[in-house]
């Protein structure tokens, strides 16, 4: 044999020894470093995809949630009108009610007060019209028709008080 030959068989089984712990190499230490970390990449896009359907979920939730309290709120609106309106009504009434007391009552004290002024009225008129009749008996009676004024009411004593 030849040394070129050795020479070329030795090339061919170094570059098959060398292919060889290449393989091995890439067996023993890449590969799975590759298949590690295509699990941790597959791991974290499941963790990130279990992460995203839970805060789609709470999202839903919270929405739901939001669309209840705005459906509170307008009931709370509803009601505080309703409320309200009731309030007023009643205050109204009230006022009302208050108002057609107050009304009754000064057209009772009116009716008092027109009462006790056509008894001090008549009062006052009778007291008038007793002085004006003394003034007027005092001018028109004289001595003589008063002793027979006198004469006459002392005998209807005497007979019994018959007039």
């Amino acid at each position: 044999m030849n040394y070129d030959e050795i020479a070329k068989w030795s090339n061919v089984v170094s570059a098959v020894v060398f292919m060889a712990v290449i393989v091995y190499l890439w067996l023993r230490f890449v590969q799975p470093a590759v298949v590690a970390a295509q699990a941790k990449s597959n791991e974290m896009i499941k963790e990130a995809e279990r992460h995203r359907d839970e805060a789609k979920a709470a999202i839903d939730v919270l929405q739901r949630e939001l669309e209840g309290a705005r459906r509170d709120a307008e009931l709370i609106r509803e009601r505080a009108r309703e409320q309200a309106q009731r309030e007023a009504d009643a205050i109204v009434t009230d006022a009302k009610t208050s108002g057609e007391r107050a009304v009754h009552n000064a057209q009772g004290e009116l009716g008092r007060a027109r009462a006790a002024a056509r008894v001090r009225l008549r009062a006052e008129l009778a007291d008038k019209a007793l002085d004006l009749a003394r003034e007027q008996a005092q001018q028109r009676v004289d001595g003589a028709l008063n002793e027979r004024l006198v004469q006459g009411f002392v005998a209807s004593l005497e007979r019994g008080g018959g007039n």
